[in-house]
């Protein structure tokens, strides 16, 4: 999985290419342990994610939580299969997607 950030004021765009699974997702837990202080707006962009494992949604949902507390989270350019598992595990009922 490649990770690509992008901070503007207090706004962070991670934009995720790849895998986010049991492998890659402890990678992505790490930056963002280091890069959310200070982040108000949170922005993932999904364009070139390709799956998305309950590892990976573990992350997610932590994150939302941390955000939930100093800002905001939003999803974007979401594929079909991914917004799959997003509908299928209830996460599309509490995660912002664009």
């Amino acid at each position: 999985m490649n990770i690509v950030k992008n901070l503007e004021g207090t706004t962070l765009t991670i934009a995720l290419e790849g895998r986010l699974d049991t492998t890659t997702s402890p990678q992505l837990e790490t930056m963002l342990a280091t890069e959310l202080a200070g982040v108000t707006e949170l922005v993932f962009d999904f364009t070139k994610l390709d799956y998305l494992s309950s590892a990976g949604l573990r992350v997610l949902l932590s994150t939302q939580k941390r955000m939930n507390s100093q800002g905001s989270m939003k999803l974007r350019n979401v594929n079909a299969t991914v917004k799959e598992v997003f509908d299928i595990t209830g996460f599309a009922d509490f995660l912002t997607i664009e």
